[in-house]
């Protein structure tokens, strides 16, 4: 019995020291994308950045659990202040980190704690991920983000619907700017973002723990 235990405990010290090093490797390769950001001119104003990092998170997620994807998205915002440092005062990493989170909790929660794991789970997850983003993305802009930004940097809210009226004429406020920028900006994005790991997530998996 004691010998069981001893190879019990062995086990779990294993795949514990296991889990730690495939967060700190998929947080590095997320916090390194992050640096590669881009932006979408035809859907956002340029502060709206696009990047690829969400991809190791949710791989992350659906491969060992949502907690620790969202280890994996907290190494990921600090390798980026690391080598990158910010540019918005700290609040457009405040919004990666929750919008990343917002994104591959419920993707992973869907997916891992079903029995018979499927691509129709990870679907189902990836889909309620991108919706949740969505909605979260709209409320904490509109309501916290653009203000507190604007606060920081002394620039007026109109300055924001300013910049959106540019990307769609039909932007007149911060409602508008959510419905018109913040909405198609972020389906985009995680939904580019799912349709990439839905074809790449069985391949990585392989090299990561298995299901």
């Amino acid at each position: 019995m004691s010998e069981q235990v001893l190879r019990d405990g062995n086990v779990l010290k294993r795949s514990h020291t296991r889990t730690i090093a495939q967060t700190a490797m998929l947080g590095a390769v997320a916090g390194i994308l992050m640096n590669f950001e881009f932006p979408l001119p035809f859907l956002a104003p340029s502060f709206y950045q696009l990047d690829f990092s969400e991809i190791p998170v949710l791989i992350g997620s659906f491969a060992m659990g949502p907690f620790a994807g969202v280890m994996v998205e907290l190494v990921k915002i600090l390798v980026h202040l690391v080598t990158r440092g910010t540019s918005t005062g700290g609040v457009g990493d405040f919004a990666n980190f929750l919008f990343g989170c917002a994104y591959i909790v419920p993707a992973g929660v869907i997916y891992r704690f079903h029995h018979q794991k499927s691509r129709a789970h990870a679907v189902a997850g990836m889909a309620v991920g991108t919706c949740l983003t969505t909605v979260l993305a709209c409320f904490m802009n509109v309501f916290v983000l653009l203000p507190m930004y604007g606060r920081l940097f002394n620039m007026p809210v109109q300055a924001f619907i300013e910049m959106g009226t540019a990307v769609h004429a039909s932007v007149h406020s911060l409602l508008g700017f959510a419905a018109l920028i913040i909405v198609p900006f972020n389906l985009f994005k995680y939904t580019l973002t799912s349709v990439i790991v839905f074809f790449i997530y069985k391949r990585i998996r392989v090299i990561l723990r298995g299901d």
